[in-house]
């Protein structure tokens, strides 16, 4: 399952007033900012992410997996670098998402950023 994705924006305060207005017909709103990056989505959860650029990655797309577990977490980052990726973030927790956020990140060999997160506590 998809859990969230991220463009990159040549004008960051124009970009956000376009999806603020754009997204507010589909029940989404500004949710988080932080970083230069500004997350929009419903029901609590920001899932749709703008910004020049999201973690280390330059590239133009970010896609995050919804994993099951940290296990399968770690065992996405081991296959993809086994794979031939490259490390854009080992596993960890990262809790200026939140306390629980548990991700890894990889950039494809197109340079695209492509990370595993698990939300549970454990």
């Amino acid at each position: 399952m998809i859990d969230h994705v991220g463009i990159r924006v040549s004008d960051f305060e124009r970009s956000k007033r376009f999806y603020q207005a754009a997204l507010a017909p589909l029940g989404y709103e500004l949710m988080m900012e932080f970083d230069g990056a500004a997350g929009f989505g419903a029901d609590g959860k920001p899932d749709f992410w703008i910004g020049p650029s999201l973690g280390a990655s330059t590239s133009a797309i970010h896609v995050a997996i919804t994993s099951a577990d940290r296990r399968a977490v770690d065992a996405f980052y081991a296959a993809a670098i086994a794979a031939g990726g490259r490390d854009n973030g080992k596993p960890g927790v990262r809790a200026e998402y939140h306390p629980t956020y548990y991700g890894a990140f990889v950039l494809d060999p197109d340079g695209n950023n492509v990370e595993a997160v698990c939300h549970a506590a454990v």
